[in-house]
This record gives structure tokens, C-alpha cells and sequence, in this order.
């Protein structure tokens, strides 16, 4: 399908022709991992040692152009700006830094003399390297992409000195293709950033605006002189309120930002400039645009409602690109709707209006083909709108705003036709499970109070202060990777594959044991991923085969599609963890993925209030809980790492949003007695302005994310008062390189001088399931050793059991 006439279907009639025309259809960026995941398999064989640095750029190349190939067949013209040049070889926001050449100090060996930092340089910002430690790594506003931090001081260099964007720009343009570069832009990069170690007190990263600015205007000269037509800069920032400067200084910054680089640079001297602004609605930030001179303004009409018709009438002499079909979910778009949202925002511009149709968002956050799931049933097949189906109806929206919606009135009923049919499917509700949510009380809510559980817990388990345990997953090896395709390829039977299990469980508790650890786990070999496993075991949820989305760098997950009613069909985690307290005297922890987490990490059903599929998810892990404790497990941990992810954008939707979180993990957790422990883990988030919520959550015990930041969550825990135990992690896993026991005697130092020794847990920061044994093995060894050294400096009454604690 093509569409050819302007934006809207007016034509050049009335049209401002000191704005260029833009695209009538477009997508906002588009998966950068490959059908076949080609990034990751490229990248990691790279890091590996398995192929050279020509070899990687060689498979970049390719799949860049496979990819704008792929966007072209499926109907977007190669030679007007509609295809976006978005693609990454780790992280867009690492793009951003590095073309800036905003390196901290530590790395400044990896940036040439022109400002540069090539590849090898840029993936060692990403992991780090020896004593280095790497860029934080945090979540992408609310979604489950991670980025890495940039982290910028009053010195840090800010200047134009990378030109991989206008690289990519020509590459394309030599096969014939006219893409539109896409950069963050510089108030979002500012805001994302991070003060540089040794900064004065007070700085804030967007105190470098000028500078950040001066940086992205050389950029944009040089793309004038390349010959981009549009540029856009992603300015996600602006529909969030969550930062730590005041609204006002935000605003004030993009209107500052958007006058020098809109107002002060002349076209054709920069390519037009089209701000995008997805994940929510822009609220106060819409008449900022407007009044700016950049050319055309993107509107998440999906998170957020058309704005009202008085500022809508502003944005007469910009092209409006409106993101009316979801960036981020897997359903197909409600297209009726979706048309009457684009009809009233003409109508609300007004006469000439220049209206695109866009997504809400990049397409990063979704799988790229919904057609290739084979092995789902025809019928659910038929809800789903993966990337390439989502860049079809942005061309068909397209065709029925040029040509009424007669032109398309087939696909129009066949999509309806869809929605009722999704409606009608008996999963979708099933009595028994909302009779059982209605009938629940308070008392399904409130576990006992929690000094009354600390001592039962204290009698029960029998621990030393600093308790030393991990997250849950150890390495997925090659060997069960073997197993579990050979079980699925039917050569392998269910019983040899639950054998090959078991013994995998036996090698782990033994190196655990080995290791000196307190707390020990299954290691979770069984585990596809922490939400799918669970996933196939629920009615109501639904798995994919090629349904991979990018995480972070070269990480990928294949999230689990929720579509019905959940319910459990039976125990899915006793077999296993039984299986591990049966080998060993020590504890056990039996291992839970949260409500929120597999709502988080799930393309969740639209068709209800998540609160309400979180309860749904929550009675079936409580009775999973009830199942473990029969089975004599004494720790149980539910992890929720996705809380933080969640957390509207907008202060004003937080409170709704917390309350029905910790109500769901709270109906999951409040069937433990008092002497069972209740663990809970969260990572790779800002805690400081959830930790009310995490409180109430009232898991005995909190493990989280601290060893990127430095501990920097701990003086928002010793503010707060925590009262129950926490264990900050030490250990970096996202990293490969190993920490020394020094440096996690460090830690544990700055965290013992922050919380009571005897609320403080020893832990990894996150599950070992993506680092091998090698590297997991030394950097265990260095957590004990580190945990025994600080423990043997705490007062005599503090380094026996928990329970001689006060």
C-alpha cells in the first residue's frame, strides 16, 4: 500500500511554503535488533572474539539495510523522509553522548583527537572494562527499555565530533533511500543525564544547555550540508514532570533550546526540524512548540487526549504527525476510533491543516511480525498488530484521510470485524475468577505485624548478620539452551528434560554451597525468562516464537502476550525448589515473578483496567505461595522489578497507580504465615520516589539495584527510615567484569555506615542468568569474602544470628 497525496490530502492548496513537506505516513522508529535478532548474534560474536571489527560493521551495514528495505516493501516511499534512520548498535541515548563526546573523565583515553569514539571505545562505555566501571544503566521513561546515563559535569566535554548520523544519512542515500535521521534531543538528554562525579553541589546536567545546544547546531549545519530534508530530535522529557528541576525551568529550556536551534538556524542551512514527544500527552509543553519555529510537532494522541481546539489552532503552520496507533502494545488499532481522533485534529487545526499519521512511539518496543507466529491460534493471531502490521495501518489511516474512509471501507470492517471477534472469545472473562476477586476482604491484604514476623522468622531460618544470598537465576548455560531446544524439537522426552533439570539444580546448589552462601536458590535453569515461564503456565496469557523485543544492548526478552482472564492451572514452582531444599540443610528461597512485573513485561490485555489483571495475576501466585509453603520452603521472594518502571509520567497519575500495585503484590504475599520470610527484588530504577510504596508493599525483605549508582539509593533509604531489611546490591551484573573484594568491601562499608547491620542483606545486584560461570564464580567468592570482612568489624553482639539483632 502507498499513499501519495500531501499531508491531510490538501495537496499544495493553502499550503505555507516555507514549511516542507512532510510524509503522510510515517513510523517514529522501527526494531533495530533484526527479524532474527541479527544485532545481538553480530554484536556478542564480536565481544566474544569470534569475529573482527570488519566483520561487525559488515552485519550493521546489512541490517541497516535490510531494515529500510523492510520499510519500503511494506509500502513507505524510500525518497520522501518517511523511512527514520533510528538504527543503533547498543543504546540511542550512548548514540547521543558520544556524538556530543560527553565521555566521562575515566574514559577519556577512548576519545580520538577529532572528538570521536569508535566502536570498540563506544561498547566499552556500555560494559566497562577492568577497573572501569561502566555508564549506569536505568529504564527508558516507562517502558522496559533500559538506557545508559550519561553522566555530565561543568567540564565535560559538549561538542559536535561525531558525524555516525550523517554516516548513515549518506549510506542510505547511496541505495537510493531518503531517510530521516532521529537523534535525542537536547532538553531529554540533559534531563537524562546525570551530574559527573565531582560536580559541585548544586549542578544539574542542564545547567550545559548552551553548550549542549551550540553542539546539536554544528550537528544540524552538517546535516544541511548532506542534504537531510527533516531531522528529528526525540524529546520524550517534555511529557513528564518527574525530573528534578521545576516544570518551569524544563519549559523554559526547550524554548531556549528550540529558538536557537529553529528560530536562529536558517533553512536550507539545517534540515527541517520535527519534534517528537511520545509516551504521554505534552500538556504545558504544547504551546512551547507551537510558538517555536520548528516545522512539525508530534502528538501522542494514544497516552494521551486530543488537546483542546484553542491550542490545536497554533499549530496552523506546522505539520501536525499524529501518533494515533501504539507504539508500544501488540493489538490491533481500534481504526474507526483511531480515524475519528485524526478528523477532529484537522478540524481543531483548521483550514490547510497538515496532518501526518504517525505511531505513538518507535516501534522499538514491539516484536517486528505478527504473521510469523505460526504456532498461535488463527483467531488471536488476528488481534495482534506486531511492528510491520502497525506500519500498515499507519498507511492505511494515511489512505482514508486522503480519500475518505470509502477508499479503505474492506480493511476498516475486516479490523472491526477483529475487535468484536476478541470481545466474543470465551477467555476473555471467565466467571470464576472475577467471583472469587469480588469476594475477597481487607484480611486478604494484611499479613501480621511485622515484628511478630521478623522474630518467627529469626526463630525459623537461624541467620548470621549480613546475610549473603543471590537474586535467583544462575547462568543459562549452552547445555540447557541444548536441552530445552531438544525438548522442543521432540527429541528429547519430558522426563529425560525434567532429569537434565534436576541435575542442573543439584551442580547449582553444590557451588552455592562450596561458595559459603547463606541463602540459597535453584538457580532456575528450568526458566525460559522470568515472565514467559510463569506465562505458560496461566490461562489467559499467550507466548511467542519470534516475538523478541530489545532490552538493552544486545538483550533481548520475547514478552508474553496477556489477553484473557488469568488463572492457574496448578503448582509451577514446587517440583523445582522442592527438589533443591530436599539436597541441602541450608534455606532455600522459592523464586516468583510479581503481578506488576509480569503486567510490566507482558503486552498486557487493553480492554480492562491493568489493576484489575494485576489481582487476576496476583490470586494465582498467592496460591503458588500457599503451595511452597506446604512444601516447607521458608523464604519466598516476589520479585517486582518493574515497579518503578510503571510510575506514570505525570505526578497526578501516581497515586492511583501505586495504590493498585501494592495491592496486588500484597493479595500475592498476605497468605504467608508470620514465619515464612517474604522477599521482594527491584532493579535498574530510581527508588527515591517510590520508596512510600515500596514501605507498604511489607515484604520482610527489599533487595535492590545499587551497585552502578554507588549506592546512591541508600540516603534516600536512611531519609525515609526503612524499617525492615534491604538488600542493596553489590555486585554489577550487567557488567563482565568481576569486582574485587575491596571494592565490594566498599560498598558494604558505605551501606553498613547508612542502615543498621542488622537490616542489611549481601546480594547481586540482579539475576545471573546472562554472565557465565567463570566470571559469576570470582565475583561470588569476592561477595562472601567481603561479607565475612565487614561482618568480623561489627560489635560481637551484631555478628551472630539475626535473631541476637536488634
Amino acid at each position: 500500500m502507498t499513499t501519495t497525496a500531501r499531508p491531510g490530502g490538501d495537496g499544495d492548496a493553502g499550503r505555507d511554503r516555507t514549511v516542507p513537506w512532510f510524509p503522510d505516513a510515517t513510523v517514529l522508529g522501527y526494531p533495530r535488533i533484526g527479524a532474527n535478532r541479527e544485532l545481538k548474534k553480530a554484536v556478542e560474536a564480536f565481544w566474544a572474539g569470534r569475529s573482527e571489527l570488519d566483520d561487525l560493521l559488515a552485519a550493521l551495514e546489512s541490517l541497516r539495510r535490510e531494515t529500510r528495505g523492510r520499510l519500503a516493501r511494506l509500502g513507505l516511499p524510500p525518497g520522501d523522509g518517511s523511512i527514520p534512520g533510528d538504527f543503533s548498535a547498543y543504546d540511542h541515548v550512548l548514540d547521543a553522548a558520544t556524538t556530543l563526546g560527553a565521555v566521562p573523565e575515566r574514559f577519556a583515553d577512548l576519545v580520538a583527537e577529532d572528538g570521536t569514539v569508535d566502536l570498540p571505545g563506544y561498547f566499552t562505555l556500555a560494559r566497562g572494562d577492568g577497573e572501569r566501571a561502566p555508564l549506569e544503566l536505568t529504564k527508558w521513561f516507562d517502558s522496559n527499555y533500559h538506557y545508559l546515563v550519561p553522566e555530565i559535569g561543568p567540564d565535560t566535554p559538549l561538542r559536535y565530533g561525531d558525524d555516525r548520523l550523517i554516516f548513515k544519512f549518506l549510506e542510505a542515500a547511496a541505495d537510493g533511500v531518503t531517510t530521516r535521521p532521529v537523534i535525542v534531543g537536547p532538553v531529554t538528554f540533559l534531563l537524562l543525564s546525570k551530574p559527573a562525579a565531582g560536580a559541585p553541589a548544586g549542578f544539574h546536567p542542564l545547567d550545559r544547555l548552551d553548550d549542549a545546544v551550540a553542539a546539536y547546531a554544528d550537528q544540524l549545519r552538517a546535516l544541511g550540508v548532506a542534504g537531510a530534508p527533516w531531522l528529528q530530535l526525540d524529546e520524550p522529557a517534555l511529557v513528564s514532570d518527574a525530573w528534578d528541576v521545576p516544570r518551569a525551568r524544563v519549559l523554559a529550556a526547550a524554548e531556549r533550546a528550540y529558538g536557537a536551534l529553529a528560530g536562529e538556524l536558517g533553512r536550507p542551512e539545517r534540515p527541517a526540524l520535527f519534534v517528537s514527544a511520545g509516551y504521554g500527552p505534552l500538556g504545558d509543553a504544547l504551546p512551547v512548540l507551537a510558538r517555536s519555529a520548528v516545522e512539525a510537532v508530534g502528538l501522542d494522541l494514544v497516552r494521551g487526549p486530543l488537546p483542546p481546539a484553542a491550542e490545536l489552532a497554533t499549530l496552523a503552520r506546522k505539520v501536525v504527525v499524529a501518533g494515533v496507533v501504539d507504539g508500544r502494545n501488540v493489538w490491533r488499532t481500534d481504526l474507526d476510533a483511531a480515524l475519528g481522533v485524526l478528523e477532529r485534529l484537522r478540524a481543531g487545526i483548521g483550514e490547510g491543516a497538515r496532518v501526518a499519521v504517525a505511531t505513538s512511539t518507535s516501534l522499538l518496543h514491539v516484536p517486528h511480525d505478527a504473521a510469523r507466529e505460526k504456532h498461535l491460534s488463527r483467531e488471536l493471531r488476528g488481534w495482534l498488530a506486531f511492528a510491520d502490521q502497525k506500519v500498515e495501518e499507519v498507511l492505511l489511516l494515511a489512505d482514508a484521510v486522503a480519500g475518505g474512509r470509502e477508499a479503505v471501507a474492506t480493511r476498516l470492517a475486516e479490523a472491526a470485524a477483529a475487535r468484536r471477534a476478541r470481545r466474543a472469545h470465551p477467555g476473555v472473562r471467565r466467571a470464576g475468577v472475577r467471583e472469587r476477586l469480588a469476594a475477597l476482604t481487607d484480611a486478604a491484604f494484611a499479613r501480621a505485624p511485622y515484628p511478630e514476623r521478623r522474630a518467627a522468622q529469626e526463630a525459623r531460618l537461624g541467620l548470621p548478620a549480613l546475610p549473603t544470598t543471590t537474586i535467583g537465576s544462575f547462568p543459562q548455560t549452552a547445555e540447557i539452551r541444548r536441552a530445552r531446544a531438544a525438548l522442543r524439537r521432540g527429541t528429547m522426552s519430558e522426563a529425560e528434560y525434567r532429569q537434565a533439570m534436576r541435575a542442573e539444580i543439584e551442580q547449582v546448589v553444590r557451588l552455592q554451597e562450596r561458595l559459603g552462601l547463606d541463602v540459597l536458590v535453584h538457580g532456575e535453569a528450568e526458566r525460559n525468562d522470568m515472565v514467559q515461564y510463569f506465562a505458560e503456565l496461566l490461562d489467559g496469557f499467550a507466548a511467542t516464537e519470534h516475538g523478541w523485543v530489545q532490552s538493552y544492548g544486545s538483550r533481548c526478552t520475547r514478552p508474553a502476550i496477556l489477553w484473557g482472564d488469568v488463572a492457574r492451572r496448578g503448582p509451577m514452582t514446587v517440583e523445582w525448589t522442592g527438589h533443591a531444599a530436599s539436597l541441602t540443610d541450608r534455606p532455600v528461597k522459592g523464586m516468583l515473578t510479581g503481578p506488576v512485573t509480569i503486567l510490566a513485561w507482558s503486552f498486557v490485555r487493553d480492554d480492562q483496567p491493568p489493576g484489575e489483571t494485576a489481582l487476576q495475576v496476583a490470586l494465582a501466585l498467592r496460591d503458588e505461595i500457599a503451595d511452597l509453603e506446604a512444601a516447607g520452603i521458608g523464604i519466598v521472594q516476589v520479585d517486582e522489578p518493574a515497579l518503578r518502571e510503571l510510575l506514570p509520567l505525570r505526578a497526578a497519575e501516581r497515586q492511583d497507580y501505586l495504590d493498585w500495585s501494592v495491592r496486588a503484590f500484597r493479595l500475592a504475599t498476605s497468605g504467608a504465615p508470620a514465619h515464612t520470610q517474604i522477599h521482594t527484588h527491584l532493579c535498574y530504577s530510581e527508588f527515591g520516589a517510590i520508596l512510600g510504596a515500596i514501605d507498604r508493599l511489607d515484604a520482610d525483605v527489599t533487595s535492590i539495584e545499587a551497585a552502578r549508582s554507588r549506592m546512591e539509593v541508600l540516603a534516600d533509604i536512611r531519609r525515609a527510615g526503612f524499617g525492615r531489611q534491604i538488600g542493596p546490591g553489590v555486585y554489577d551484573i550487567h557488567s563482565p567484569r568481576v569486582p574485587s573484594v575491596d571494592e565490594l568491601k566498599e560498598l558494604l562499608a558505605t551501606a553498613v555506615a547508612a542502615v543498621p547491620p542488622g537490616q542489611l542483606w549481601v546480594n547481586p545486584d540482579c539475576g545471573l542468568k546472562t554472565r557465565g560461570y567463570e566470571e559469576v564464580t570470582a565475583a561470588l567468592e569476592h561477595l562472601v569474602a567481603a561479607a565475612h570482612a565487614v561482618r568480623a568489624t561489627l560489635p560481637a553482639p551484631e555478628r551472630g544470628e539475626i535473631s541476637t539483632l536488634s
